[in-house]
């Protein structure tokens, strides 16, 4: 069991980046039924994501996030002592794509590095890696870059992915501040269940080649590689409902509070009938869980950021509110962080 608070911790600034290509359930009529794209945009809740283009990476978008954000907080390029990159699409093997975005940014030679490889659990888990160093006293600023570019690892004809997934990346700085309150963290991990989330080759266990690379048709109908992103939908379902509910009540449970004592509880973007699901067996209201999934669909690592700035940005701009922040599901890995936020000087959404 994995609680932990940090004191002397505080977020200055959100800025989240998505591709302007906007691409529609519609445009998927070429491969599907109506009738199936309809069942499909019911049950997800997804009506539109954003893409990116061939040439653009999830540190593109990193990059871009954290140049705004770092203009609009006035940060000198050498007051910033560490970046955080936590994504499952990275530019390369090896460098460290963490590497790559601080010499994009012009940071001093002085900030520390490193990428994290984590999905749906990866900004809380980021938030707990930059509060813990701040808060020891290591580092005293950081950038916690967080983002996926996934609709690069997904078939175009699997009905599990194809519509779901969207792309999008965020930064967020967050510095010492002994005047902040303490930040809690609940961290938890299942590997049994890393199977049912997976692109099973193109890593060293299973090497892309020319056999793996070819896209057949699969039981469900669908058609998809072994170098193409697989979900069991019905398995993620079952997790989610069993562990979510019992981590919001642990994280509530540490610091003595109830559901209505929360502001708002921002759940990662699995899809809409998850979400929902949740929010009954929790008795959460629909004011308590902004939902940002319908225009841009599960963008994975992204997706509490993006619901923040997307759907919070005139509350937090303004005012300091009490946030849940709950990511689950691919490894499996889940955790939640909870901590009050705002006013923001910067939280902004830009199109790239």
């Amino acid at each position: 069991m994995i609680q932990t608070l940090a004191s002397n911790v505080n977020i200055k600034g959100i800025v989240c980046t998505v591709p302007k290509n906007i691409v529609k359930n519609e445009d998927f009529e070429k491969y599907f039924p109506k009738e199936d794209i309809n069942k499909i945009t019911e049950m997800t809740g997804v009506k539109e994501r954003r893409i990116t283009n061939s040439d653009t990476c999830t540190s593109d978008l990193c990059t871009a996030a954290a140049a705004k954000l770092i203009e609009e907080l006035d940060w000198p390029a050498d007051t910033i002592d560490g970046i955080i990159f936590i994504s499952q699409t990275p530019d390369y093997r090896l460098p460290a794509t963490s590497c790559v975005v601080q010499d994009k940014l012009g940071l001093s030679t002085e900030c520390m590095a490193f990428d994290v490889n984590l999905g749906c659990s990866g900004y809380v888990y980021g938030l707990w890696m930059a509060a813990n160093f701040i808060a020891t006293g290591a580092l005293k600023r950081i950038l916690l870059l967080v983002g996926d570019t996934i609709s690069k690892a997904i078939s175009p004809n699997d009905r599990s992915t194809s519509m779901l997934f969207g792309d999008a990346a965020s930064a967020t700085a967050l510095e010492m501040d002994e005047t902040s309150s303490t930040i809690s963290f609940v961290l938890k991990t299942d590997g049994k269940g890393s199977d049912n989330l997976i692109i099973p080759a193109g890593g060293y266990r299973n090497p892309a080649t020319q056999e793996n690379l070819v896209r057949i048709v699969q039981p469900d109908g669908s058609i998809r590689s072994l170098n193409d992103l697989y979900m069991d939908g019905g398995e993620i379902f079952n997790f989610t409902i069993k562990r979510v509910p019992p981590l919001v009540k642990e994280l509530l449970s540490i610091n003595n509070l109830d559901v209505k004592d929360i502001d708002y509880f921002v759940f990662h973007q699995a899809n809409e009938f998850i979400l929902k699901h949740l929010a009954k067996k929790l008795k959460l209201s629909q004011e308590q869980t902004p939902i940002s999934i319908d225009r841009f669909g599960n963008t994975s690592s992204a997706s509490i950021p993006l619901t923040i700035t997307s759907e919070l940005q005139d509350v937090l701009s303004s005012n300091k509110k009490k946030l849940a922040m709950i990511g689950f599901g691919v490894g499996y890995s889940w955790g939640g962080a909870l901590m009050n936020a705002g006013p923001l000087a910067s939280l902004r959404l830009l199109e790239v």
